[in-house]
């Protein structure tokens, strides 16, 4: 939970862009994504950051939903079923020395899929969460399948 904490801490606090330089070859842009990438955050308190969800992304909550992008795991181990889903690749990430931080959103599958350093694309149920996203995703696909 500590790593999926600190990924969230990186991802809500840099509001969701990306940061530094990476290869534009590498970078996914869907129209999905874009609706994703438009989300914004309010900052209460140190400890506490809320996602604000225009009208755009709403329209999507609880409906099916895909996206292509690369699996950033949260757990060791080459079968993931539970990670992030990111627009640019795992060795151009912020948390792993490389650059800046990507869009991301958490991906739950019913089956688990290998790992791989190529894009995955998944369908699943859209969930926004008005949690603090400090302590849990504001985006994420539930109940999804690896296409």
């Amino acid at each position: 939970m500590k790593k999926l904490s600190l990924i969230l801490l990186i991802l809500v606090g840099f509001g969701f862009t990306a940061q530094a330089q990476h290869d534009p070859n590498d970078q996914i842009m869907s129209a999905n994504w874009d609706v994703i990438g438009n989300v914004d955050f309010k900052t209460v308190k140190e400890t506490e950051m809320y996602a604000i969800f225009n009208n755009e992304i709403k329209k999507y909550a609880g409906k099916p939903f895909e996206l292509e992008g690369y699996i950033v795991p949260i757990k060791d181990g080459m079968k993931q079923s539970k990670f992030m889903l990111s627009t640019l690749p795992i060795n151009q990430c912020f948390f792993c020395g490389k650059n800046g931080v990507p869009i991301m959103v958490m991906v739950e599958l019913v089956e688990p899929i290998k790992f791989t350093y190529q894009t995955v694309k998944v369908k699943g149920i859209l969930k926004l969460s008005t949690a603090n996203a400090m302590d849990n995703p504001p985006i994420s696909l539930l109940s999804g399948k690896a296409l």
